[in-house]
């Protein structure tokens, strides 16, 4: 039996790894080591053994996690936070144990929203027309060309997942005060800013993994609504409560290309944020290297096992030959919200009743 560790296990999007591995196609068993900063939600998650860790920016980190995968006898761990991802990258060498990620230039490329946007705008893919934000006269002169053509203008931080910081505005003062508010209660500066077009058509999210340079499988879904999306400032998060199956040869093709120039070796997961712009253009956003989604069971329980795929390849050990793209039928949708589970639709064939 495989002994996995997977950091973040409070989390939501380690749930659903987890769960990934304990319901995979081969019905084959691990035992799974879950660690995370707080001893809350862990109590959640269904691992086999639990343990409390510092912080990845804590210089203990590194010792703590080597003494767990001694310990446990881990024979390959998975960082799911972003933080954790880039450290573990930057770390490789010095974990005692297998991991399976892409290089460290294409993280950190990807973790910096701001400079992923400048490759791909020098690269000729499709992507949002976006500023750096380093001072307010930098914002004011970025806001201003980009109201010239659209009516609003989207504003973010350029690190950090769940949309972070990020708010639709259309004059100066929103976007000012927004910075403000920012800097003053969470320590983030001008710097930390970027703002770009908003773009208010659909929105579509591309999960894949790799293996030197060659995609394995993936599958493309649309997000249609937003776990409390209704309350957040900018209407949506990156978390989806109700998410669609769609099969695109646009979507496949500008996520493909992109991975393939950011890192022509890819390795591991690569995982795609894109949206669509006034003019019905598809744009790429941001691609999650090293990490899937929050909802990545969505797949797995349609019989397209990623996760379950991921560990393999980064075991070392053969996978099935499967299709590189469009693995799924159109129009499954997935209906989740917390603490009532998740439901799967098929062909439109919904419970409700009208009069």
């Amino acid at each position: 039996m495989k002994r996995i560790l997977v950091s973040g296990a409070g989390g939501s999007a380690s749930y659903n790894f987890i769960q990934s591995l304990r319901k995979n196609p081969k019905k084959e068993k691990f035992y799974i080591v879950g660690i995370d900063i707080s001893p809350y939600h862990i109590e959640l998650s269904p691992v086999d053994k639990r343990y409390l860790v510092p912080k990845y920016t804590d210089k203990n980190y590194l010792d703590k996690i080597n003494l767990i995968i001694k310990k446990e006898k881990i024979d390959f761990f998975h960082a799911q936070p972003d933080g954790e991802v880039n450290f573990v990258s930057k770390n490789r060498n010095e974990i005692l144990t297998k991991t399976f990620l892409p290089d460290h230039k294409t993280i950190e490329l990807c973790q910096n929203k701001m400079r992923f946007n400048t490759f791909l705008k020098r690269n000729k893919i499709s992507a949002p027309e976006a500023y750096f934000i380093d001072s307010k006269d930098s914002l004011r002169n970025s806001l201003k060309a980009l109201l010239k053509n659209n009516e609003k203008a989207w504003i973010r931080a350029i690190r950090g997942a769940g949309s972070k910081a990020s708010l639709p505005v259309t004059n100066f003062n929103q976007a000012q005060g927004w910075i403000d508010y920012w800097s003053e209660f969470k320590g983030l500066s001008y710097k930390d800013f970027m703002i770009s077009e908003f773009l208010p058509g659909r929105e579509y999210a591309f999960q894949s993994v790799w293996k030197n340079g060659n995609l394995l499988t993936s599958q493309a879904r649309e997000r249609v609504e937003y776990i409390f999306g209704n309350l957040t400032p900018s209407g949506q998060s990156s978390s989806p409560s109700v998410a669609r199956t769609i099969n695109s040869k646009e979507i496949n093709n500008l996520c493909f290309n992109a991975i393939k120039k950011i890192d022509p070796n890819a390795g591991g997961v690569f995982c795609a944020d894109l949206k669509t712009d006034k003019d019905g253009k598809i744009k790429l956003i941001e691609i999650n290297a090293g990490r899937f989604f929050t909802t990545s069971y969505f797949f797995s329980a349609l019989g397209l096992n990623m996760p379950y795929y991921y560990l393999k390849l980064g075991l070392g050990e053969k996978v099935q030959e499967l299709k590189k793209f469009d693995n799924l039928e159109e129009e499954i949708y997935w209906v989740r919200m917390i603490d009532m589970g998740y439901k799967v639709i098929k062909k439109n064939k919904w419970s409700i009743e009208e009069i």
